[in-house]
């Protein structure tokens, strides 16, 4: 797995965005937990499903993160699948996953996937940004 993490402002993506390619937001949770370093106590679970609601066969082949903490500064992360996968979406499919992001406090995330057609066109689809943050009371 190739994974790159830098401190840059983000760069966009390559490729053509692809009419009826979405992802939603299906839900964001917080978890305090006690055994987490104190720099990162915020344990956040998200839920994502990416729709194929275009005429197109389309293979996710990797995912480009932009985290922007409260305290400031952007965060880009990048890899290759989603989840360890490649998922193969043809039209009116779509691929559900949960991942994880460990935080200070709050986070405001956004990205895209990026993949390719059965023709071989490369294509993105944007994450729509979602905010990670800790309960008022800190819990």
């Amino acid at each position: 797995m190739r994974l790159r993490l830098a401190w840059l402002e983000p760069v966009q993506p390559s490729g053509k965005e692809l009419p009826g390619l979405r992802v939603t937001v299906d839900r964001v949770v917080h978890q305090k937990l006690a055994d987490h370093p104190p720099e990162t106590p915020h344990a956040f679970a998200y839920f994502l499903t990416i729709v194929n609601l275009s005429t197109e066969t389309v293979r996710i082949l990797g995912r480009k993160w932009i985290l922007r903490p409260e305290g400031g500064g952007v965060q880009v992360i990048e890899g290759d699948g989603v989840v360890g996968k490649s998922p193969l979406l043809a039209p009116g499919e779509k691929f559900s996953y949960s991942s994880h992001h460990l935080a200070a406090g709050r986070v405001v995330a956004e990205g895209a996937f990026h993949g390719a057609t059965s023709s071989g066109e490369r294509v993105f689809v944007r994450i729509p940004a979602f905010e990670m943050s800790p309960p008022e009371d800190g819990a």
